[in-house]
């Protein structure tokens, strides 16, 4: 009965395995998939910030300091992040999206102010969503590296230590159960052979003439 449980866990852990391996494989594709994104984001959401801080510099120069920051103290808080998440074969993956909220008037006084701040703060409102963007992308792709680092301890498990195991036991129980065969047949064999001569001692021996 133990060599038949055994059999079926087996069987069990090694169509594990094999589902645990096809995990990995879909695992490590999305992983490669985030990470391609990744470099696309971060090359997009730096051309962007550097855009976005020239034409800061350009409205600064324009003008001056002070009024940049009294412009900078009065604007809106337009921002509004939205988090979710999504599940990736069995992977929760964190999902961000930046909504800017309408204007409620004019962001900030139109006097003293230059046609390059309202440039600058269009290009960082892109900005904004590009790096959030990024940073779900980013969280995604740790999730995704903790989760085939984890799958992978799990198929070393089962190919390494777990079906090994049951192996060797497997065949500790039928080399067991083989050489007691054998015992069983030699000793039916020893039985058979007192049997037959106990029934040679027993028969009468013939009279003679």
């Amino acid at each position: 009965m133990e060599l038949i449980a055994l059999r079926k866990r087996k069987k069990i852990a090694e169509r594990g395995g094999e589902l645990l391996r096809e995990k990995l494989d879909a695992l490590m594709i999305e992983f490669f998939q985030f990470a391609r994104e990744i470099t696309a984001l971060r090359a997009k959401t730096q051309d962007i910030l550097q855009r976005a801080y020239l034409k800061f510099i350009e409205a600064q120069m324009l003008m001056g300091f002070a009024r940049m920051e009294e412009a900078a103290l009065t604007a809106q808080d337009r921002f509004e992040v939205e988090a979710s998440t999504r599940n990736v074969i069995g992977v929760s993956i964190p999902y961000a999206q930046v909504k800017i909220k309408p204007l409620e008037g004019y962001p900030y006084p139109m006097i003293g102010t230059s046609a390059k701040l309202d440039e600058a703060v269009a290009t960082m409102s892109e900005a904004v969503k590009s790096v959030a963007e990024l940073s779900a992308a980013e969280a995604a792709i740790v999730r995704l590296a903790e989760a085939i680092a984890a799958t992978k301890r799990r198929v070393n498990s089962l190919e390494f230590i777990v079906i090994p195991r049951i192996q060797n036991t497997i065949r500790y129980i039928e080399m067991s159960l083989q050489e007691r065969a054998r015992e069983d047949f030699f000793r039916l064999k020893r039985i058979k052979t007192r049997l037959e001569e106990e029934e040679a001692e027993a028969q009468p021996e013939p009279i003679a003439a």
